[in-house]
């Protein structure tokens, strides 16, 4: 498995909580690692449009296309499942994302913003990434962005002033608005479910 190595900041986190439940992972910006990989984690910390400019210089968004379009597993953590989405905006700057997600990521609208510290979700009943986990299990968020949820489609929703899209599940593409890495025993059953997936 590769964890995308952009510039971002939250790697070796990741990598660790990875490595804790099983995985053999690799830290790398190496396109045909991440290419060939069987699972591509895309993790992600800061702004958007920093992100993203990391991305595009690597040129790893094609990368991600390819990978779901072919229907390989991907999991974008934090600001990495915010640049699947078609566009981020932040203090008035619109900045195009890998696109892979239908939708925006916008500022929350919120008394209290970051969202930061622990909160409830609520997963679909066939939800693959929360499988085993008690409905009142808690997740650890920090962000001020976000994604509006979209139920119909599978999304798990998280509540913080408004609804917003705390994880989505499209076949082998898969996201966390929250850290997994820093959940505790909750994030690493997720890995764990997440592991299962690959093959």
């Amino acid at each position: 498995m590769v964890v995308l190595d952009y510039g971002s900041g939250n790697l070796r986190s990741a990598e660790r909580a990875l490595v804790r439940v099983g995985a053999d992972v690799t830290v790398t910006a190496d396109l045909a690692a991440a290419r060939d990989a069987d699972g591509l984690v895309v993790p992600g910390v800061g702004a958007y449009a920093a992100c993203m400019a990391g991305i595009d210089a690597l040129g790893a968004g094609e990368v991600v296309r390819a990978r779901v379009a072919a229907g390989r597993p991907v999991l974008g953590i934090c600001v990495g499942m915010q640049v699947l989405y078609e566009l981020g905006e932040e203090h008035g700057v619109r900045t195009p994302g890998i696109g892979v997600l239908a939708g925006e990521v916008r500022r929350l609208a919120a008394p209290i913003l970051p969202h930061m510290g622990w909160n409830t979700v609520r997963p679909p009943a066939d939800s693959v990434l929360f499988a085993g986990l008690a409905g009142d299990t808690r997740f650890y968020f920090v962000h001020s962005y976000a994604a509006k949820a979209d139920p119909s489609a599978g999304d798990t929703v998280g509540e913080h002033g408004e609804p917003f899209a705390a994880a989505v599940e499209r076949g082998a593409l898969a996201a966390t608005q929250f850290h997994p890495e820093k959940s505790g025993d909750a994030g690493a059953h997720l890995l764990t479910n997440w592991l299962a997936t690959l093959t």
